[in-house]
């Protein structure tokens, strides 16, 4: 599948934002429960999340370019950055409209039939996660990833909305529905602020995940059985793309094009181990002290 293709789903979010919302106000008029009413707000942060994905998939499948070495991919970060802030911006909302209930309850109406339409609303918002993420795990794409958590914590939100309303329903105790309301506040900022910090990784270059370090190491080991050595391995991610970068130490006495030969072996199994890796080595022969002293990201002064 290509990088653009996957704009396709991030239509999918939108039109699933845009049915929550309609199906979720609905829900909130019929019944005036404010356990509901943020609900229904947390669809219209689904709604700028998907628009905002949009524009950053769409800029994130652009080719490199002259001012753009390495691609676009990092476009992604801003996207699943922009998200979390507005599920914090949702949970203050919330807890606002909650505490505000709390001091003033309010009896709800057609409670059955509110239930209902957010029922329907919740299994429209299953669909499109389990849809989302299968897609952005599949192709690495933190953008659809992070619409796919956010809406699965939209589906428990909206589960535990609709269990506060029917315990009103059934108890006619009022403070559960904004207590509830409280909760899901709560539940939204954390997932808001793990958005923000795997934002923040991505855009200061923290390193592969382990297991695809593993996968590298293991291929280098390899290697180092039959005579070379490795170091100054340095790793990094740009949406779908990995970057890794290592010195290898080669025996003095070899050609340059020997060397070279070896090299494109190695970059293209670490290409196998990672998928949409771009490989860059260095040669460096074993028995030369200078090839040693640039282990560092910033080589000492001479």
């Amino acid at each position: 599948m290509q990088r653009t293709s996957l704009l396709r789903y991030a239509w999918l979010s939108i039109t699933a934002a845009f049915a929550t919302i309609v199906l979720k106000g609905i829900a909130w008029w019929i019944t005036d429960s404010v356990g509901l009413l943020s609900d229904a707000l947390e669809s219209f942060v689904n709604l700028a999340g998907a628009f905002m994905a949009l524009a950053m998939l769409s800029l994130a499948a652009r080719p490199a370019d002259e001012e753009h070495a390495f691609g676009h991919g990092k476009a992604e970060y801003f996207s699943s950055a922009f998200e979390g802030f507005l599920i914090l911006a949702a949970a203050a909302s919330i807890a606002y409209a909650a505490v505000l209930r709390l001091a003033n309850p309010q009896p709800l109406e057609a409670i059955g039939a509110g239930i209902g339409v957010s029922v329907v609303a919740s299994a429209i918002n299953f669909a499109v996660a389990r849809s989302l993420l299968s897609v952005g795990r599949q192709f690495k794409s933190i953008t659809l990833e992070a619409d796919a958590h956010h809406l699965m914590t939209d589906v428990w939100t909206s589960a535990g909305v609709i269990v506060g309303v029917a315990l009103v329903w059934l108890t006619g105790w009022l403070w559960l529905d904004p207590a509830m309301a409280l909760v899901v506040a709560a539940n939204i900022v954390w997932t808001g602020w793990k958005l923000l910090g795997r934002s923040a990784a991505g855009l200061m270059d923290v390193s592969l995940p382990a297991e695809q370090l593993a996968a590298i190491e293991e291929v280098l080991s390899g290697y180092r059985a039959q005579g070379l050595d490795f170091h100054a391995l340095r790793t990094r991610q740009a949406g779908v793309r990995s970057f890794v970068t290592l010195h290898v130490l080669v025996p003095g006495n070899w050609t340059v094009h020997e060397g070279h030969d070896w090299l494109e072996r190695i970059e293209a199994d670490i290409r196998r181990a990672v998928s949409h890796a771009h490989v860059t080595t260095h040669l460096e022969t074993k028995d030369d002290p200078a090839s040693h002293a640039d282990r560092a990201l910033d080589r000492p002064p001479e």
